[in-house]
């Protein structure tokens, strides 16, 4: 009999390979930090000190989002039902400019036990005072792509703009060598970041063979201005600037055209779709389904609790399928097994991570999660696909297992103590409340009857 240290049998595994293998009756094993066997049947031949018995039920990659905020949860319902450039500059900014360290610290690690709890095990920051989000999420054990937001403005964080680059290599030199932090260059916008300011950001991002993240043509305001400014489109701009290319990923995306669809597939980009917040700020609907006809690599995210307001993935592929098919009135249109891949593997293709987590094969390291069917909604099964995209929800995931730790079991978190979380968060409400009323506006839908 065979020792390893994880077993998890009696389950459906969805490996979300190349073959999209599915394995019945599936016995999986974690060695270390990575998956060790992968099989039907044969659990008796291996022995652990932590057996999971998933009792019929579907074992899977963790989720990836590629793209969020994650601090902003402490901004969840603060600004709603506003167009995305008054709910940025004049409600957004403004408390941003209030924070500090702790704060986001705090609100990251509000996230990242909200993300445990509904599938994700990795996901893509941009965010300020980012090492405390990074510090947040190594506490979680959760692996991370993290970048500071880049402004030509002064930041609350670093101050000045020139400090902002010194900033982020000095992240990248620090948690070089981390197990599952990275991180990435991170420029907000083409309308936030001056042409040297993204030009400096991309010699900085190829010298250190790490991302470039920004958000692109999210909205037809930021079309207008761009062209106004450049005379361009931003994808053309950031052509022009040499910025396209397989270290590129590029958020949002709602208004590109086919030639830029084009381009952007033959400099291998990675685009991260985001439909909740581009439904919630009416900025539009991406043409993700000509970018993947096209052969763009297309992740899924959920972008910022503040125009979401949550971090479920399981509700973004739900909202991804259905909106790409009454988008386009056909039925066929992002198909299950597509936009699964949209939050597995071909997330970690985005974030450039797909060698080591993505789909569940031996040697990879053992991001898993394990969703409980025995459950009416559940209930009868014939298309696990099915399931995870149409039926499925976060309260679903039951186990949780990240670079080999068990980090969730029976919904019981293990890295966090969410009693702790849910405290201070509140805390910090408190002071929102105070900055929001200092700043002199409500802000639509802001509760002013609690704190």
């Amino acid at each position: 009999m065979q020792q390893v240290d994880i077993v998890i049998k009696n389950s459906t595994i969805l490996t979300m390979d190349n073959k999209t293998s599915t394995v019945e009756n599936g016995c999986l094993c974690v060695q270390g930090d990575s998956i060790s066997h992968i099989g039907t049947g044969d659990e008796e031949e291996y022995s652990a000190p932590k057996i999971i018995d998933a009792r019929g039920g579907l074992v899977l990659p963790g989720l990836i989002n590629g793209h969020t905020h994650a601090a902003m949860s402490l901004f969840r319902g603060l600004a709603d039902d506003l167009p995305l450039m008054e709910w940025l500059n004049n409600y957004i900014f403004p408390v941003e400019s209030k924070m500090d360290s702790d704060f986001v610290y705090t609100g990251t690690l509000l996230a990242c036990a909200e993300m445990i709890m509904s599938g994700t095990t990795t996901f893509c920051d941009m965010y300020l005072f980012e090492e405390q989000a990074v510090k947040a999420a190594r506490k979680a054990e959760m692996r991370c792509l993290a970048g500071e937001a880049l402004y030509d403005f002064p930041s609350p964080n670093y101050g000045h703009v020139e400090e902002g680059l010194n900033y982020t290599e000095s992240l990248i030199q620090k948690w070089a060598d981390d197990p599952i932090i990275s991180i990435a260059v991170a420029p907000h916008s083409l309308f936030t970041c001056s042409p040297d300011l993204l030009t400096a950001a991309n010699e900085l991002a190829l010298k250190y063979e790490v991302p470039f993240v920004i958000h692109v043509a999210e909205t037809l305001t930021e079309i207008d201005e761009v062209r106004k400014r450049y005379g361009k489109t931003p994808v053309n701009h950031l052509h022009s600037l040499g910025i396209l290319g397989p270290h590129l990923i590029a958020d949002h995306c709602v208004y590109i055209y086919e030639e830029e669809i084009e381009m952007m597939a033959a400099y291998g980009v990675k685009v991260i779709h985001n439909p909740e917040s581009n439904m919630k700020l009416a900025s539009g609907i991406a043409p993700v389904p000509e970018m993947i006809a096209k052969g763009l690599n297309v992740g899924l995210g959920t972008d910022g609790c503040a125009s979401n307001n949550n971090l479920d993935l399981f509700g973004e592929m739900d909202m991804t399928a259905k909106l790409h098919k009454v988008n386009s009135l056909d039925p066929t249109v992002m198909d299950t097994v597509t936009v699964l891949k949209m939050a597995t593997i071909e997330g970690a293709k985005a974030l450039g991570i797909e060698d080591i987590t993505g789909s569940l094969e031996v040697g990879k390291r053992a991001d898993i999660i394990i969703l409980d069917c025995n459950k009416p909604h559940l209930t009868p099964m014939y298309n696990p696909y099915s399931h995870c995209v149409y039926a499925a929800s976060a309260s679903d995931v039951s186990y949780s297992i990240i670079n080999g730790r068990l980090i969730m079991e029976d919904r019981r978190l293990i890295s966090l103590d969410i009693n702790e979380i849910i405290a201070k968060a509140e805390k910090k409400a408190v002071q929102v409340r105070q900055w929001v009323k200092g700043q002199g506006f409500n802000g639509s839908g802001f509760n002013k009857g609690r704190g």
